[in-house]
């Protein structure tokens, strides 16, 4: 199959939809402004009204923008509609023919662009091999587990050899173990393809392991671009850190700094913190940190005074749970057999490396 990479230019995109009981506009995406570079993966990821699956379907054209452009490559497609972009969109739902043949499914698509049979044989053969169906495409598609179906799905969208794939939360309906095989599965085959791709998710685990970038969003907002380690390490907002991880927060106030030291006073203590986000000065501030970037140490031995309050087994990892003046604090143990674990109701503090941790600002969700 012939491979395919293109960029898509989002500038100045906004999508107002009209409320008919004469209430103000309702803007589901507000002034998106990113490209999309050829062959990556990037995957839009928020909450429910985010504004995410508004953007994909602006992409595929089932959508229109009231302001801005799309291009994908060099060409201006804002006003075409989706049969004139050169774009395949994977659903939610599977989609199947019920009454097709797993080959026959796959090569619909070819067929409605009149491919002659031989090729039409050869490209579809070819996908399923690459898809691990091989030897599926006799079956209907009632006798495929879950995943196979989802992978017929995704054999039918890039049959075509599509410029640009869209996918919309195309794993929800698969249960826990599946969606982690698919999300190889996707990964691989994107990768093989060299096509570009953007994939839509509230799942977290989802967009970090599948993404060569995210965008998370909020209200139609962008929030921030970033690479999975990017916005996991690196969050510029409150919102972004919790939203894509677990984290603890700890209100604080910068007493000052250099630029590269931050001296914070928390609680009766002062703490110098190494990393910030760009708007953080002097003032009132929080620090953010991740489960595992921190410790727990004896009483008065570390940073927040607290008791266990429950211990969680998870095999490779322990999960603590810490009551302490700043609210209940999740405590990630690692390799639990060579550390002290510290039982439910003693008394401990809590530690953390200042450069494991990061300062956002107070009112920023």
């Amino acid at each position: 199959m012939e491979k395919k990479s293109v960029s898509v230019t989002l500038e100045h995109v906004t999508k107002r939809f009209k409320n008919v009981k004469g209430k103000a506009d309702v803007i589901a995406v507000n002034d998106s402004d990113f490209v999309i570079e050829p062959g990556e993966l990037v995957t839009l990821l928020g909450p429910s009204g985010c504004g995410k699956t508004t953007t994909l379907r602006m992409i595929a054209g089932f959508e229109l923008p009231t302001e801005g452009r799309i291009l994908i490559g060099d060409q201006d497609v804002t006003m075409l509609p989706p049969n004139k972009r050169d774009t395949a969109t994977m659903f939610q739902s599977y989609g199947l023919f019920p009454h097709m043949t797993v080959f026959d499914n796959v090569a619909y698509g070819l067929k409605l662009r009149k491919v002659p049979k031989e090729e039409i044989k050869t490209r579809v053969e070819e996908m399923l091999e690459l898809l691990g169906l091989k030897d599926m495409g006799d079956r209907a598609p009632s006798k495929l587990s879950g995943g196979q179906q989802q992978r017929v799905a995704l054999a039918r969208s890039l049959i075509v050899a599509p410029s640009v794939l869209l996918l919309d939360e195309p794993l929800s309906n698969l249960d826990a173990l599946l969606r982690e095989q698919m999300r190889v599965e996707i990964k691989k085959v994107q990768r093989a393809l060299g096509i570009t791709a953007v994939y839509v998710t509230h799942d977290r685990t989802e967009a970090m392991s599948l993404s060569d970038r995210v965008v998370v969003m909020k209200d139609g907002v962008i929030r921030q671009i970033g690479s999975p380690s990017e916005i996991y390490e690196a969050p510029e907002s409150r919102f972004v850190a919790g939203f894509v991880g677990k984290a603890a927060f700890f209100n604080t106030e910068v007493k000052g700094h250099d630029g590269i030291h931050y001296q914070c006073a928390l609680g009766n203590k002062m703490v110098d913190v190494t990393h910030a986000a760009k708007d953080v000065t002097t003032g009132e501030a929080v620090i953010m940190a991740r489960p595992e970037s921190l410790r727990i140490l004896g009483k008065g031995e570390g940073k927040i005074d607290g008791r266990v309050k429950l211990n969680v087994y998870l095999g490779a990892s322990i999960e603590s749970f810490v009551d302490t003046p700043f609210g209940e604090v999740l405590v990630e143990i690692d390799d639990p057999y060579a550390k002290k674990i510290y039982k439910e109701g003693e008394e401990v503090s809590i530690d953390f490396a200042p450069d494991r941790v990061r300062l956002l600002p107070k009112d920023e969700y």
